[in-house]
């Protein structure tokens, strides 16, 4: 379940910023790095979640941008969701906040009343039905200018397990919440 995952992915964030640092060696000539590497990346750039998600194998595409916000299309080998940058700059960069957004699939729709159990029983995902009826999955962050690549693999990470949560709840909502009580 996502706590699992989560808790997971804090530990190794943890480990990975707590871990020594190794003794400073000479410079050897390094190859030339990935364009999605070249640099720091800037967890507030639309352009940078692009960059990263095509090293993992993900298409992804600013499908519109609309006032402060940036709006993504993207596909990956088994999945599509969109992206939403929020309180971005006049350059569309510098971004406060990212938000994921995955509509489910055939599987049937929750009721309201399932909804509201799922949202009681996790801390970072969130669903919500449109206007049409069909569920959706929600993660959400806000994003600081220290955020770079660690940062925005732990949103990734974090998001695949709100995924993974949602399949599994839609495919039975009644058992998921009875194992998540």
């Amino acid at each position: 379940m996502l706590r699992k995952s989560l808790a997971l992915a804090v530990v190794a964030l943890a480990c990975m910023a707590a871990a020594p640092k190794p003794a400073a060696r000479p410079a050897k000539p390094a190859a030339a790095a990935p364009a999605a590497h070249a640099g720091p990346l800037d967890a507030r750039d639309p352009a940078a979640l692009v960059g990263l998600l095509a090293s993992l194998s993900a298409k992804a595409e600013i499908a519109r941008r609309d006032g402060d916000a940036v709006f993504l299309t993207v596909t990956s080998p088994t999945e599509v969701f969109s992206a939403q940058f929020a309180g971005c700059d006049a350059q569309g960069g510098a971004c406060q906040a990212l938000l994921f957004d995955r509509q489910g699939g055939g599987q049937g729709s929750p009721t309201l009343a399932q909804v509201n159990a799922f949202n009681q029983t996790s801390v970072m995902c969130r669903l919500y039905q449109d206007k049409g009826g069909r569920a959706h999955v929600l993660y959400s962050s806000l994003l600081f200018p220290k955020d770079g690549r660690a940062e925005m693999l732990m949103h990734l990470n974090a998001w695949r397990g709100c995924i993974g949560d949602f399949n599994a709840f839609l495919k039975d909502p009644t058992g998921f919440l009875a194992g998540a009580a």
